[in-house]
């Protein structure tokens, strides 16, 4: 039996062979679409979502520390040093101490001695000796009368002094130091009140953070599987390339 001179002789195909796809022939040119780029945007999506999930998770949480913080800081500086040292808050109403206390400001006053008050000092007394009506404006003098010494203060943007001196008795203290707007915030709440929500406000954040830090270790616990895991993939995606390829010399003819 002779061969077609039309037919091209044909060779042995490898079982290899039959199963890689066909190439496109051109002129003088051949082209094939890799695995990877077909598989390359798949499999670089959940890399991405995963990594946009930890920036998320990540700001998440340094906004929710920044907050606990902050309203922790709050509690320990209003509620709980003025209790423990004897201080009293009080709230700003007016705009006479403006620009740096402005109405809504919680100004924390502790109980000093007289004689120890300075011109420059800003303390809070009383309008009224034994009444509960306090102003906090600026000493402004220290003036020595028959009667004893006497303060002579003023609002900071009020253009004249206040008219009456101050007596030793009408003096509940100086401003140790204050913070804006944190009047607005408690303002018409009863101290015990302010006391009980502030426990459970205290409570509250404790609880939060605690579950923050129990959600940070199943987070990182997660990962580490997870990177565990892909490592195991690719040991088995390498083992299995190599069994293909020993698969594959024993195949080829010599």
């Amino acid at each position: 039996m002779t061969n077609d001179p039309a037919t091209p002789e044909q060779k042995p195909v490898s079982r290899r062979e039959a199963h890689t796809p066909a190439t496109t022939e051109g002129a003088g040119s051949s082209s094939s679409v890799p695995e990877d780029a077909i598989a390359g945007p798949a499999a670089a999506a959940p890399p991405q979502r995963s990594r946009a999930r930890r920036i998320a998770g990540l700001i998440t949480k340094i906004v929710s520390w920044v907050v606990i913080g902050a309203a922790a800081a709050l509690i320990i500086a209003f509620v709980l040093v003025p209790r423990v040292t004897g201080a009293t808050p009080y709230t700003v109403l007016t705009g006479s101490m403006r620009p740096s206390m402005p109405p809504g400001t919680t100004v924390v006053v502790r109980p000093v001695e007289f004689d120890t008050i300075r011109v420059g000092d800003v303390i809070t007394y009383q309008i009224a000796s034994g009444k509960p009506e306090v102003v906090t404006h600026r000493v402004i003098a220290v003036n020595i009368t028959p009667e004893g010494p006497r303060l002579e203060t003023k609002g900071d943007a009020n253009p004249a002094p206040d008219q009456n001196p101050i007596r030793p008795e009408q003096v509940r203290g100086k401003v140790w130091y204050w913070a804006p707007v944190v009047g607005y915030l408690s303002q018409g709440v009863q101290t015990d009140t302010r006391t009980w929500i502030a426990r459970g406000i205290g409570i509250a954040l404790i609880g939060y953070a605690g579950y923050l830090v129990v959600s940070a270790v199943r987070g990182r616990a997660r990962r580490r599987a997870e990177e565990h895991a892909a490592e195991e993939h690719t040991i088995e995606e390498h083992t299995t390339e190599e069994h293909s390829a020993e698969e594959h010399d024993a195949e080829t003819p010599r």
